[in-house]
Order: structure tokens, then C-alpha cells, then sequence
């Protein structure tokens, strides 16, 4: 069963609303320098709950990896999307994560009667949807989606680590660390780099 925090916090949230499927959405990888930002929207099995679920930001990387596959295996369903780098530096990281959560949403296999968006924004969708600050630890559907989000970006950064090796993206993830800061002045850009992120810009001038 869900934990009483969530259940309080979904009950209080949903009051009013008509019964239906509800979507939790989440981003990762607004803040990094390089690679996409990736959403994800998931819509859980209330008979076949999941335990442990919890902010992205507050498990292990181990634990995280474990509930991708358990939220994958059991909920009703989930989509992972992505704004590339060149969405982001065409039209600025916000719209670019509207984009792909918008993207994500439409990726589900069944249509939710309410979407769940963490943060104060929500995308433009043919569904209801509601802002929720700070919903990746108060609604289990948005907990499950900032799980996708993250484990998918991180795995993303692991295998582009491999391709440009110089820049550490498998240890700071795109964040602009000073190991990264510091590869930069050496190397440059690579082409997944966010050329309108001021310390890229920097370095392309």
C-alpha cells in the first residue's frame, strides 16, 4: 500500500475531482549544461502497488535503478520523453521541458483523466492538468515519474561518458561541476553541449 504521506496528500489533492486515471509527471536534467532534459509520466496500478516510492533526488542510485524496473513491471503505464539540445537552445529550457513532458504525457498508452505536473507550470495538454510544488514527494504517481526521469538521464550520461570522455559526464551527469567547468576551458563544446547555457556560450565565443 501506499505510504500515509502520499495517501493524505492525494486525497487532499483529488478532492472534488471525477474518478479516473491520473498521470504523474516529472523532469530531470533541466540544469545540466549538456544533453536533453527527459520527462516522464506514469500512471500506477492502485491493485499493484509499489513500496519505497520517493523523491528521485533522496534515493540511492541503487535503489532508484530497482524501482525504474518495478514501476516499469507494474504500472498501468509510463512513457519517458526528451527535449534535445537543440530544442533547448531553439526555444530556452522551460519551453523545452514543457515540450517533453507534453511529449511523454501523449506517450501514454491510456489517456488520463487528470495529469499531476511537479513544479508551478504545467505543458499544454488536451487533459486537465494541476501544478503540484513539490510533488515528487507528496504524490506517489509523480515520485514514480521523477524516478524514470532521472535513471533514464543518468544512464544517457554513462553512455555519451563513453563517447566524449574528456568532458566526466558519467560522474557530474551534465552539471556544471568544476571538473566540467574545467574540461570545458580545456576542450570546447561537444555537439551535446547547451550552447545557450552561459558556460558553453562562454567557451563558444
Amino acid at each position: 500500500m501506499r505510504s500515509s504521506k502520499f495517501l493524505r496528500a492525494e486525497q487532499a489533492l483529488l478532492f472534488g475531482s471525477s474518478p479516473g486515471l491520473v498521470a504523474g509527471v516529472d523532469e530531470a536534467g533541466r540544469g545540466p549544461l549538456a544533453g536533453p532534459v527527459v520527462a516522464a509520466a506514469v500512471i500506477l496500478d492502485d491493485l499493484n502497488p509499489i513500496k519505497g516510492l520517493a523523491d528521485s533526488k533522496t534515493l540511492t542510485a541503487l535503489r532508484r535503478a530497482g524501482l525504474f524496473d518495478e514501476i516499469r513491471a507494474k504500472a498501468l503505464c509510463c512513457s519517458i520523453a526528451e527535449a534535445s539540445v537543440e530544442e533547448i537552445d531553439r526555444l530556452n529550457i522551460l519551453q523545452a521541458t514543457m515540450l517533453a513532458m507534453r511529449r511523454a504525457v501523449e506517450g501514454l498508452r491510456l489517456k488520463p483523466k487528470l495529469v499531476l505536473v511537479d513544479g508551478n507550470r504545467v505543458p499544454l495538454l488536451d487533459v486537465p492538468a494541476r501544478a503540484i510544488v513539490k510533488g515528487d514527494a507528496l504524490v506517489s504517481s509523480i515520485s514514480a515519474a521523477s524516478i524514470l526521469a532521472k535513471v533514464y538521464r543518468d544512464r544517457w550520461c554513462v553512455e555519451f561518458d563513453q563517447l566524449y570522455p574528456q568532458y566526466g559526464f558519467a560522474a557530474h551527469k551534465g552539471y556544471g561541476t568544476a571538473q566540467h567547468l574545467a574540461a570545458l576551458r580545456k576542450h570546447g563544446a561537444c555537439p551535446q553541449h547547451r550552447a545557450s547555457f552561459s558556460p558553453v556560450a562562454e567557451v563558444l565565443r
